[in-house]
């Protein structure tokens, strides 16, 4: 079949099936053959690779994936889209679509049960390529970096205020908690801005396509992540406010205990936590260990 990287065509098939767009899933469907390319080039695809697609859309990211990988495994929430892309992906029989939410996904689990051979052996990694539904882009990273799966590297599309809050230094305003946790798990770099014209129907806002390579080693030593990011959390609390503050009003201790452990990780209680360096967050949070024993 034609490829979906026009206007055109895009309506055509969505005509065809009855479909209708819908914003509130994040739909919008790239059009630009060149910005695909981008993409799979910066996933390093070769036949030997396992790679998800969450929100294939109408499958024109999947078929350019299915061509260089070994294995795809898309997982579309929209049970609409299923009849299309049952037609755009049925000359690609190393495609799996997989009706699910994302949010709630187990990726271990689906390779496992829907890649064969050897992609779906135990401990096996794979990457994940896709062009992220914006509405849950925070949230899903989260949960694909927190999750314990073995997601050797991401390729993602997403907006560009995200991208930019992703690769954010301490002490811009971008940086933020979200940023100290995908720096903490990986190293982000920005493979390629695009505009929002080349997407159907258009965004409102410019995006980017972003890589993430999982750290083998986290840049920092804590003694408790859950703890570590509970203090990033907590110091980004209430961004105009000094630290002491921030770390008191959320909840984790009293103000004499963060004055304690502030001083014991040899920061000033002044400072804003925005100006935190990652190292110094992990100083913080184990002096918080270490002193209060949570």
């Amino acid at each position: 079949m034609r490829e979906l990287t026009s206007p055109s065509a895009v309506r055509e098939i969505i005509r065809a099936h009855g479909f209708k767009v819908r914003k509130a899933l994040g739909q919008n469907f790239l059009l630009d053959a060149n910005i695909i390319e981008k993409i799979v080039q910066a996933a390093e695809l070769s036949r030997e690779d396992l790679v998800f697609e969450i929100g294939p859309g109408l499958g024109t990211l999947t078929r350019r994936l299915a061509r260089s990988a070994g294995q795809v495994i898309a997982v579309e929430l929209d049970t609409n889209l299923l009849p299309i892309l049952a037609e755009t992906l049925a000359d690609f029989p190393n495609t799996r679509v997989v009706h699910g939410d994302a949010l709630q996904a187990d990726f271990d689990k689906l390779a496992g049960e829907y890649a064969g051979g050897i992609f779906g052996q135990p401990g096996r990694g794979y990457k994940l390529v896709a062009n992220l539904p914006y509405y849950i882009t925070t949230p899903l990273l989260m949960h694909l970096l927190t999750g314990g799966f073995n997601l050797q590297c991401l390729v993602v599309m997403m907006q560009k205020e995200v991208a930019d809050r992703l690769l954010a230094p301490p002490g811009g305003k971008d940086y933020g908690s979200l940023s100290v946790a995908v720096q903490y798990y990986t190293v982000p770099e920005v493979v390629a801005r695009v505009p929002k014209t080349v997407f159907f129907p258009a965004p409102e806002v410019d995006s980017a396509v972003v890589r993430l390579t999982r750290r083998a080693v986290p840049p920092v030593q804590v003694t408790s992540e859950a703890l570590f990011f509970k203090v990033v959390r907590a110091a980004f609390g209430q961004r105009r406010k000094t630290l002491l503050n921030s770390l008191t009003g959320s909840g984790l201790a009293a103000r004499e205990n963060w004055l304690q452990v502030l001083a014991a990780a040899g920061i000033d209680p002044a400072r804003r936590g925005e100006t935190l360096t990652m190292q110094e967050f992990a100083a913080l949070a184990n002096a918080f260990q270490q002193h209060l024993g949570a």
